[in-house]
């Protein structure tokens, strides 16, 4: 739960210093400008907070890594990712996209810090502790720290501790370590479909590779 405090804490603190230029920027996320990235994070943060006020009796029916399902690579006219865009530029300016972030992104933080990791929510359908609900949201948090700054190389980038968490969290989806000597940004990169993989990593990849991407929902 600390972790993910954390990596949203900096999320959040890394959109507040971005400049209103930036917000025209790709983002890492296809077909996204970082305006719509951020937008995105709104709907997460509200998520987060609906979720951990839907207390439930019910047997968890997922962990902090099954809470992820692996799914077909989106066709491109998702309904819903056409509305994130049309939202995300009806703010009209940076500033407004930025106040509602921190205002709501805030909110999940502290309702997070607050919240029992053992008390039982529902999502989706599923049933998790609260600890894994946080635990897998760090990964949510990560790739999208690392799609904020595809364009973006003066801004830093997520903590060590959140990419190899994130690390270990998509291994376990792919059922099988990636290569030790591939760096963490990396294997978050080319496991999730963000990069594609150079001749060079495909062949350290090995069978690893036809699995690939991971693309997550």
């Amino acid at each position: 739960m600390d972790l993910f405090s954390r990596s949203w804490a900096a999320l959040r603190a890394t959109v507040a210093g971005l400049p209103d230029t930036a917000f025209e920027q790709p983002s890492g996320c296809r077909g996204w400008l970082v305006q719509d990235l951020v937008y995105h994070l709104i709907v997460d943060a509200q998520d987060v907070l609906i979720t951990l006020v839907t207390p439930t009796d019910a047997e968890p029916t997922r962990n902090a890594v099954t809470y992820w399902d692996v799914v077909d690579a989106p066709a491109g006219d998702d309904p819903l990712a056409a509305l994130t865009v049309r939202v995300a530029a009806a703010y009209g300016e940076p500033g407004l996209l930025r106040f509602h972030l921190d205002d709501v992104g805030s909110a999940a933080g502290r309702a997070a810090e607050l919240a029992d990791p053992d008390l039982r929510v529902g999502t989706k359908d599923q049933v998790l502790t609260v600890g894994d609900y946080l635990s897998a949201y760090v990964l949510e948090w990560t790739l999208h720290h690392l799609d904020l700054i595809t364009r973006l190389p003066d801004v830093a980038g997520p903590a060590a501790d959140a990419l190899s968490h994130s690390r270990a969290t998509l291994e376990a989806l792919a059922g099988t370590a990636f290569p030790a000597s591939f760096p963490d940004v990396d294997v978050l990169l080319i496991g999730t479909g963000r990069r594609a993989a150079s001749e060079k990593e495909k062949t350290e990849l090995g069978e690893v590779a036809a699995r690939l991407p991971l693309v997550l929902g």
